[in-house]
This record gives C-alpha cells, structure tokens and sequence, in this order.
C-alpha cells in the first residue's frame, strides 16, 4: 500500500516579521530543508505525494473552541503592529497574514494522513507541516504552536473512524502540554511525552510536565511523561525508554535545520521499510536517564499491571547455581566452567557499523529460499523466491561433520541457505528465510553460525526457538550470542548463553522481548541476526513475526529465519513480509503475563544485568 507524504508549499508562508530572538528559530526552512534532504535522499519520490487540504471550521472546533479559532482567523487582515500587539498576548508566539491558512493546512495535513491510513490508502506515513501544534491549547496559541494538529487529528480518528485506543508518542525537546491538557481525562488516548526537563528549570517551565503528572480522573494513566533533567542523552538512553518504559505500555527537538532534515529522512525512510542503520556508541544508559525512567514507572504503576508486577516481583534465586556464600556467581564471558580464564577481548567493530547512517537499501530487500518453490505461497511483489544455490563441492564439506545433513534434502536446503546467506553478507541481500529438514534444524543452525563468522560477521545474535541446544564446538569468544527461548528452565549459563522457557501467555511472551531479548541484543550490537524456529518452538505465526520485525531494527535489518520445511506457507509469508517492513499481524487479545513467565524475567535480568546495563531500569543506589 506504501507510504504517504503530505505536505503543501503554502506552509512556507507565514514567517516573522519582526526582531523576536525568541521565535526566530520556527521558520520557513524547517520545512524547506527536510524537503530537500528527502528529494536529495530519493525518498520523497518513493512516497505517495498527497496535497495538504485546510482543515474545515468544524474540525478545528473538536479541540479548539469557537472564539479561538475566530480569533486566529481574524489575523489574516491585521496590520502588522496588530499582529505584534496580539502575538504578545501569548507565550513565545507570532501571527502573520499568512498564519490562519498555512495553520488549517497543517491541521488538514494530519486528517489526510489519518484518513489514508485508516481506509487502506496507504499503510503509513509522514505530514511534513508548520506551523506545529503540540503546545498549542483549547483557546492559546503558545510555542510557535497555533492549531494543534496531532491532537486534532486524534479526535477526527475517534469521531469519524471510530477508534477507541490510540497512542501519541511525543518527541521533542520540549513538552507537548497542548496535547496532555486536551486529553488528561480521556482513557482513549494514551499520551507519552520524553522531553527536556531539567527539574523544571527548562521551558515551558510546567511542574506538570513531570512523571508524576499522569493525567487526571477517568484518564489517570494515560498520560505518561519521560522528564530527562540531563542534557545529552544518547542512544543507550532513549532505548532504555524505549524497552523499559514505552513499549511495556505500548502494547497494550526540531529547530536546528540539519539534525531536523535528518530525522525526517530516517522517519520516511522506516516507514518505506528500509532497515534502520545500527546505533552507535556504548550501549550504557546514564544514571540520570535511568532516574527518570524509574520515576515515570512508578508514577504509572498503580495504572498499568505489566509494571506493577515486574515492580513488585522479588528477584528469585536458583539454588543450583548459588554459590556456598548464597551469591549468584558471576557470569564469566567464557561461561560457567571457565572461572581461571581471562575475560574475552572485546570483539571489532564489524565493517557493517562502519557504513554511512544513510545508506541505500540492497537491490533484494527479502528473499525466501525454499528447497522448492511454492506457488502458495503469498509474498509482497519485490520478495523473491530463490533459485540458487552454493556450488556443491562447498555445500557438502560444510555439511561433511554432520551426520544429519548427509540425506540429499538436507544438503540441498543447506546449499540454498549458504547462497542466501552469502548474498546477506555482500550486501546484495538485506534479509531473508531459509528451509530446512526438521531432523537438521540443528545442524544447520550451526553451519549457518559458522559461516556468517567466518564471512564477515563480527558479532553475530541467534535467537534460537524450541529444542535447539547451543552447538557444543561454538567459540566462548564473545562474537555470539545465544538466547534460546523454549528451554526447559530460566539459566544464564554465562552473559553470552541465555536460556528462558516459552512463556504461556501473550503478555509473557511481549515481557520477554521488551524486558530480556532486546536489551541484550541492542546491548550486544550485533551486525548479523539468525532466528531459528526449531522443533516444538511452539510459536503462533503472529508472535513469530512480532519477534522478527523487533529484531530487524539490529544489524541494519539483516535478519535470517530458518524455518522447518513442514512449517506452513502462510508463516513463511507472514515473516517475509515482516522482514520486508510491513507491520507485523495483531497478536489479538491482551493477557498478563503468568506468574512463572514473571519469575523467570526477573531471575534472568537480575543474574545478567551486571554486565548487560541495557537491562537496568533503575538507578544504582548509592550508599
């Protein structure tokens, strides 16, 4: 269905037409300037263009009230000592002839957007406008913000499309008090702001922009502010957001031209389905990042079962791995039996990090390589089959230390995976799935490890699905790590082999990604990312492919599913679509994760976390 730009050259209209150091910066280039790095990029031409339209009287007054927007409209005739006059009645504001049209358009481009989306049009999209809206009020402007366009075009999805639960997820160095106040007491819009803080002491200055502000009456709980009162929060921080904090609820800056301009890019360039570049620097949340995170979960506690009961569970221990002074032991790189050896050198960055942010996406975005082709098998129309395969000679010394894939069926699965994975290595291939006999699974598992090593890839993650034991000839050298997710009981056998039973239920299973597999993954930076859904993995085809698309933001989206071959078309489907960017299917109703499925986590996180700071979500106490 692709993906929608809306946007309107008239919105470059209105501008500032006297000295205001203040408002200077909201200007004409803003959009400019992404406009151009997106047609520099060649992603605007990827895009469906849709034309702003002004959004009508009517739709403004479903958040704003009748004298506001009359008031606003008036400007268009006001000289320009009115305008000055009036924009002084607000806070860091000003008004131009111009403004009451470019502001409908802005609005208007958001209602486009959500109508597309909502009818099928497109499947997502980004409204490229200004003036902005989220601090703008029921009767304010305030903050460069006149109509409140995201808030407007909330309403208009509730009103006119009928949604009942719908997420806005502010991201902005300020704080979006427009949006908060608008839907305080509304439980159909959950609201989640991060923004500079500063303990009160940046703009706008707001006591309620603080993590205890978490709405008001039938809405308590659905406003969730993120306050960082530091400055310069990296990567590892807003991940830990992200993990610890965003997503559990979940699941259920903008001024300077240059950084702007490259966040609208990378925005387009995700929605299109390219795969994300990889993070840099350490993956270490800072203290101060960690303070607010913990400050907003325990302000939204008493609101959200999924923390309450992570909150709440003790860290149990494991008698068979406690020590005689009652103490886990630590986790060596080199695993459990390994106490004398020295700790592993940290690994090379992979050539793959070294790429540019920006970077084009492969000629083959996804390939699918079955031992035969399937006619029934439904792919998006740039996902190909695969037909070749390794040259035999070399399939079958890879093959040769393995019993299991000496039958022809084997050796020719692995042949086609060898060629795909190659193809991933080099570059001309971002991602793929591959086949194999159920009685090999594990062989070629191993085969599939020990070649992406030995071809390029430094740090190389599998996720390993169902009874599949981590290759016994595997190197304790810190380049892979396992996490099997099916194991019969929770054990962390060193930080680089991690082991957790499936989780029953829903909830559970959401708990395990957020709270376990992706803080260590993202932890571990990997540049090649195996997931294997081995015997008895017991994994529905939605859950599957959730877990496939959270991975693909590692690695530059190279991500490899190995399959067995009775496992039906409609899953390898599902994950090539998922790997091609679409979203993954719903994982229909909402469960809690059992009480086991919690004792596991916490277990797990509680042995691992001293040396995977990703899995920290609260601050070290110091005595």
């Amino acid at each position: 269905m692709g993906t929608a730009l809306v946007y309107h050259e008239d919105m470059t209209a209105t501008r500032l037409l006297w000295d205001d150091p203040e408002c200077e910066i909201e200007r004409p280039e803003r959009l400019t300037a992404a406009l151009d790095r997106l047609r520099q990029r060649g992603l605007e031409q990827r895009c469906l263009r849709l034309s702003a339209r002004e959004a009508s009287k009517e739709e403004l007054g479903l958040v704003h009230s009748p004298e506001y927007v009359s008031l606003v409209r008036k400007t268009q005739v006001l000289g320009e000592e009115e305008l000055q006059a009036l924009s002084r009645q607000f806070d860091a504001i000003y008004f131009h002839p111009s403004t009451f049209h470019c502001a409908r358009l802005a609005a208007g481009a958001g209602l486009q957007l959500v109508d597309a989306v909502l009818t099928g049009t497109v499947q997502n999209g980004l409204a490229l406008v200004r003036p902005p809206g989220h601090h703008s009020q029921r009767a304010a402007a305030n903050g460069f913000c006149v109509f409140n366009n995201v808030a407007i075009a909330a309403a208009h999805a509730k009103q006119k499309h009928g949604l009942h639960r719908i997420l806005i997820v502010d991201w902005d160095v300020h704080h979006g008090q427009g949006i908060q106040y608008l839907f305080e007491d509304d439980p159909s819009v959950l609201y989640f702001s991060w923004h500079r803080y500063e303990h009160g002491r940046f703009w706008p200055f707001l006591r309620e922009s603080d993590a205890d502000a978490v709405g008001r009456g039938q809405g308590l709980g659905f406003t969730v502010n993120l306050p960082w009162n530091q400055v310069g929060m990296g990567n590892a921080d807003y991940m830990a957001a992200f993990l610890h904090l965003l997503l559990p609820l979940a699941f259920e800056g903008g001024y300077h031209l240059e950084s702007l301009a490259e966040s609208v890019c990378m925005t387009v360039q995700t929605l299109l389905g390219d795969p994300a570049p990889p993070l840099s620097g350490p993956m270490v949340p800072c203290q101060s990042a960690l303070e607010s995170i913990q400050s907003a979960r325990a302000a939204q506690a008493p609101y959200w079962k999924s923390l309450q009961l992570q909150d709440a569970t003790p860290v149990p221990t494991s008698p068979s791995t406690h020590s005689p002074e009652g103490r886990p032991p630590p986790l060596l790189p080199g695993g459990p039996m390994c106490k004398a050896a020295a700790p592993a050198p940290a690994p090379a960055p992979s050539s793959f990090l070294d790429q540019p942010c920006l970077c084009p996406a492969p000629s083959v975005r996804t390939t699918v390589a079955l031992t035969a082709p399937d006619t029934t098998l439904v792919l998006p129309p740039d996902v190909i089959q695969q037909e070749g395969s390794a040259l035999r000679e070399e399939t079958e010394a890879w093959a040769r230390p393995h019993k299991s894939l000496a039958r022809e069926e084997a050796l020719t699965a692995l042949g086609k995976l060898l060629y795909l994975l190659d193809g991933m290595l080099d570059g001309q291939v971002n991602s793929g799935i591959a086949a194999t006999p159920a009685s090999a699974a594990a062989a070629t598992l191993d085969v599939a490890i020990q070649r992406g090593l030995s071809h390029g890839a430094q740090r190389l993650l599998c996720v390993a699905l169902g009874q599949l034991d981590r290759p016994p000839d595997l190197a304790h050298d810190g380049r892979t790590l396992w996490l099997n997710i099916g194991g019969k009981e929770a054990a962390a056998l060193s930080m680089f082999h991690v082991s957790t039973p499936l989780p029953v239920m829903t909830g559970g299973f959401l708990s395990c990604i957020l709270g376990l597999v992706l803080p260590l993954a993202y932890g571990f930076q990997p540049d090649l990312v195996l997931v294997a859904l081995g015997p008895g993995h017991g994994l529905q085809g939605p859950h599957a492919a959730l877990l496939s698309a959270m991975l693909r933001g590692l690695a530059g989206g190279r991500v490899l599913a190995l399959l067995e071959e009775d496992s039906t078309p409609q899953l390898a489907g599902i994950l090539a679509r998922v790997l091609h960017g679409e979203a993954p299917p719903s994982l229909g109703p909402s469960s809690m994760a059992s009480p086991e499925d919690v004792q596991a986590l916490m277990y797990l996180r509680g042995q691992l976390e001293p040396q995977w700071k990703m899995l920290q979500c609260r601050p070290h106490l110091v005595a």
